[in-house]
């Protein structure tokens, strides 16, 4: 009887193992790796996107190396078509788009977009977060080794162009076509005037000369 009872429960734990559930198969992963985080959602009345700031590829929809139509397509026509934005419009040009924010131009060489500069009352940023009327002292701070400054080509110190090259760059004139840099004009208070953005346009210091 012992002998029935003791085959009688290992029966009935044998077959409560076989409707146990699988355990999941472990996900393939690559040794040494995680996965990738998930980037929070932006909170409501965040600051506006990426799209309103001044990189060294360009602004918003302009990107540097397009051609005129697409810039008009993108930023709208020229807002003041008789003004002259060029000795020599058909070689280089420069004009402000119709749906461009105030107080940013474009430069137009040889067809293609090769630089957009905001001055004046412009209120667009670059990444960094500088833009005019941004201290000299801040940008050299933000960007350590990554900026080289020479002098003012007509104003002594504090004035002088500070460069941010993201590729191509150099200390010499850099005439690189797929060179994309910054350019911070600083006036002799010490602080922005103009910010240029773009390819080796950028070192033009007398719109298009």
């Amino acid at each position: 009887m012992i002998r029935l009872t003791c085959l009688a429960s290992i029966s009935l734990l044998a077959l409560a193992a076989c409707n146990e559930p699988e355990p999941a198969a472990p996900t393939a992963e690559t040794p040494g790796t995680s996965p990738a985080p998930t980037a929070p959602e932006a909170p409501i009345g965040s600051p506006a996107p990426a799209e309103d700031i001044l990189t060294s590829q360009g602004w918003g929809p302009l990107r540097v190396g397009m051609t005129v139509a697409e810039v008009t397509a993108a930023a709208g026509p020229d807002a003041n078509p008789d003004a002259v934005g060029g000795a020599d419009p058909a070689t280089c040009d420069e004009f402000h788009p119709a749906r461009a924010p105030e107080g940013l131009r474009v430069m137009i060489e040889n067809g293609r977009l090769a630089r957009i500069t905001v001055a004046r009352n412009a209120t667009v940023k670059t990444d960094r977060g500088f833009g005019v009327g941004s201290l000299a002292t801040d940008i050299k701070a933000a960007y350590g080794g990554g900026v080289v400054a020479q002098p003012h080509k007509y104003v002594g110190p504090p004035a002088e162009d500070l460069f941010a090259w993201t590729r191509g760059g150099s200390t010499a004139y850099v005439t690189d076509p797929t060179a994309r840099g910054v350019r911070y004009e600083i006036d002799v208070e010490g602080k922005v005037s103009m910010v240029h953005v773009g390819g080796p346009a950028i070192q033009l210091v007398e719109g298009c000369s």
